[in-house]
């Protein structure tokens, strides 16, 4: 009898590509927390209790691996310069109650629900903004600025030179890698650009050299703060699609329909789970990633267990000390040229949301919510009534979910 290799098998020889799987998330894993201020080891240490979690949920049947998400970038950044780090934690875990109330809503109503409630007409969009409200920020760090362009770190003239060969390098693998390559394009652009920097003096060893090699991450647990809530839990809408679209892959290429077994819902509860998990110990928030979903297509092994190992390793490589600090050592133009096509990407995501979804972008229903979302998110619309304020990326969010609901006309 022939065994189902999607069924979920533990075992000690598949360490070795769990280990792979790790490998192919690390780079987009660790970039959140270095870019936001968070901790990279509690970032490993959540993304691999998380996973553990979404398959405690999902009863082991699907082979994704859950890490820290590019979508929260934005309001993590605004949200620690706000309210701190505790602060914007709160917020984050109210994202991934959105992901549970949503779940909710699909194991009551189906899966047509979120169809009605984010369109692409309003993912989108709000999608985009996530993006290009982030341009900014990627193209200081690029010439060698904090990311709010207010102190040089590095002279201009190297900065350029560093980033633009670190972006140059990702895009290069991006379009001509093979193999493992082509599933880590940002992970080689920082290898590269942190090679020449090291020639340039742009980094320092020290840190590494002082931190010890067992260490307790650096958990921080969040505080009260509804300001945090209202601005960053409406984000939860473009994540909440793009894992509707990461399960559709992942059954793709498995064969199995992981919509149906063990269902959206479940999934959606996972994700929902494991983001409100690392917010609680001070992670960023989680999602599936694409890339190892790649990983698995391009190796064929679809043993779920073998996203137990990724998580395992995870969790191990969390407590050594000297992993962090040495992330902690990339200079900021590596960062910076990497961000460029990072956040580039994500905005034409959002365009590309609008395109498949074949959206006449010049019906009057739809040039107004489209209008509404990006001019009000990139723009920086706030409404504010006593303490309460809304705005960016959030108000965006809200408005659009609105305008759909209630404008009248044709509905994509």
């Amino acid at each position: 009898m022939v065994q189902d290799p999607t069924k979920y098998t533990f075992r000690l020889k598949d360490s070795i590509i769990g280990a792979q799987m790790l490998f192919v998330a690390f780079g987009a894993l660790v970039l959140v927390p270095i870019l936001t201020g968070l901790d990279p080891n509690v970032a490993l240490f959540t993304a691999g209790a998380g996973t553990l979690l979404f398959q405690i949920v999902t009863k082991g049947k699907v082979p994704v691996f859950l890490a820290s998400s590019f979508a929260f970038i934005a309001p993590i950044i605004y949200g620690v310069k706000t309210w701190g780090i505790p602060g914007t934690l709160c917020g984050l875990a109210a994202a991934g109650g959105i992901y549970i109330l949503l779940s909710i809503l699909i194991s009551i109503k189906g899966v047509r629900i979120l169809e009605n409630l984010l369109p692409p007409i309003v993912t989108g969009p709000v999608i985009m903004v996530i993006g290009l409200i982030l341009a900014p920020v990627a193209v200081h760090m690029a010439m060698g600025k904090t990311g709010d362009g207010s102190a040089v770190l590095v002279p201009e003239k190297v900065a350029m030179a560093v980033s633009m060969i670190s972006l140059i390098t990702t895009v290069i693998v991006s379009l001509f890698g093979k193999g493992i390559f082509k599933l880590i394009p940002i992970l080689c652009g920082i290898i590269v650009g942190y090679i020449i920097s090291i020639p340039l003096g742009l980094v320092d060893f020290s840190p590494v050299l002082k931190a010890s090699w067992f260490t307790i991450p650096n958990f921080t647990f969040p505080e009260w703060n509804l300001q945090a809530i209202l601005f960053i839990a409406p984000v939860a809408i473009a994540p909440a699609i793009e894992h509707f679209g990461d399960i559709l892959a992942i059954s793709s290429v498995t064969g199995k329909d992981y919509l149906k077994d063990p269902g959206v819902h479940k999934t959606l509860l996972g994700d929902g789970l494991a983001t409100s998990l690392a917010s609680f110990v001070g992670g960023p928030p989680n999602t599936t990633y694409s890339e190892v979903t790649g990983a698995v297509a391009l190796i064929k092994i679809f043993n779920p267990a073998i996203m137990t190992w990724a998580a395992i390793c995870a969790i191990l490589l969390s407590f050594v000390g000297k992993l962090g600090a040495f992330l902690q050592t990339i200079p900021v133009p590596v960062m910076g040229g990497i961000l460029i096509l990072l956040f580039g990407a994500i905005m034409v995501v959002g365009i590309n949301t609008l395109v498949k979804a074949q959206t006449d972008l010049m019906e009057a229903r739809n040039l107004a919510i489209v209008a509404i979302i990006v001019i009000f998110g990139v723009g920086g619309m706030a409404f504010s009534a006593g303490e309460f304020t809304l705005k960016g990326i959030g108000l965006a969010g809200i408005v659009g979910v609105f305008l759909n609901l209630i404008l009248p006309g044709k509905r994509e």
